[in-house]
């Protein structure tokens, strides 16, 4: 798998600090080690680590200052060392330590595995499977159900969160980490603000949720885009509405005859054949039993909560703290962001 590239100059570790670090603590870590790095994905920076007869993967958060409790590797790794043994796709975390003097901030160090992830175009691999785009699409939303469905008190994370009051929470975070981003006023964003915060929903039955499910977060089988292999970026996981999960891979979903302002926030590739977002919701509900009735508040919400993420990732090329040449391009992406979720708040354009 071609999945990994030289380390990037700015994002550089000091590849015999880990490995003196490591040497001993995991099966194979006393051979030589070699690093390279995952070049997908715009926050927390990802390598491969690779010792011949064993692979492992480290996870540190991005460059420069991070929200508090955002990136958290702590709360990752906490996660991925006990849910792999209910939760199938879930990576296996071995190694935790706050040591920043290894990498420079907290890491991890996880299980490879190895598949094909999905970005803004069908793999090679795939182009002969016409049905390709649907399964990908039943995939994601069967195990998102099944990973509702975990029994998280069994495994240890009863204390991974707070559920009470969890969507009021989000509204008000992600409304206070958009101001931190100085980036001036966006009507819109004021606007969807005060939608939320009228038209919140009653509590639903809480579950163990991904907080960051899209497309490109999860690894699929190489010859069958219907088998998920992985799934990707638990740093944010926590116990909240499931329904919050549903509304952030309604948030990245888009398609042909979605406008420019939606299809500006593509993860994923912009073609005829995947479930529309109706088709989506339903198989969800199907799946998981629960309303799903007040869903297009939750891609409200979702879309506000983009719009921030993609403005924390821009004010840090601003600022000169990363020096990675895609993010030059978030500029134009936060308002249209934002007015996506302003038409979805007003009912102009949502899961229909």
């Amino acid at each position: 798998m071609q999945d990994t590239i030289p380390v990037r100059d700015d994002e550089q570790i000091d590849g015999e600090r880990v490995a003196a670090f490591l040497w001993g603590k995991l099966p194979g870590s006393d051979q030589p080690l070699a690093v390279r790095q995952f070049g997908g994905g715009a926050a927390n920076l990802t390598y491969h680590l690779d010792y011949g007869s064993h692979e492992y993967v480290l996870r540190r958060p991005p460059l420069g200052p991070v929200p508090p409790s955002a990136h958290d590797m702590a709360r990752e790794s906490k996660v991925l060392s006990t849910l792999w043994q209910a939760y199938p796709y879930a990576p296996r975390a071995f190694l935790f330590s706050d040591d920043k003097s290894v990498v420079g901030a907290p890491f991890f160090v996880m299980e490879r595995r190895q598949g094909l992830v999905v970005r803004k175009r069908i793999p090679p691999a795939y182009a002969a499977i016409p049905d390709a785009p649907r399964r990908m699409s039943e995939a994601l939303v069967d195990a998102l159900a099944d990973l509702h469905a975990v029994d998280y008190t069994a495994i240890g994370l009863a204390d991974l969160g707070r559920p009470a009051g969890f969507v009021g929470r989000q509204i008000e975070g992600w409304w206070r980490r958009w101001q931190a981003t100085e980036l001036g006023e966006e009507a819109a964003m004021t606007a969807v603000y005060g939608w939320l915060l009228a038209n919140q929903p009653a509590e639903g039955v809480p579950s163990l949720i991904h907080n960051d499910y899209k497309l490109d977060n999860v690894m699929l089988a190489p010859q069958d885009p219907g088998r998920l292999v992985a799934i990707f970026d638990w740093d944010m996981c926590t116990l909240g509405d499931p329904l919050s999960d549903v509304g952030a891979l309604l948030a990245y979903w888009s398609l042909p005859d979605d406008p420019p302002h939606f299809q500006a926030l593509a993860m994923m590739p912009i073609q005829p054949g995947f479930l529309r977002r109706e088709e989506l919701v339903a198989r969800y509900a199907a799946r998981s039993g629960r309303d799903v009735s007040q869903i297009h508040f939750y891609h409200a919400l979702s879309l506000f909560r983009v719009v921030v993420i993609i403005a924390q990732i821009y004010v840090r090329f601003v600022r000169g703290q990363t020096q990675d040449q895609r993010f030059a391009a978030f500029g134009p992406v936060i308002p249209a962001a934002a007015q996506a979720a302003l038409d979805v708040a007003q009912g102009a354009r949502g899961t229909g």
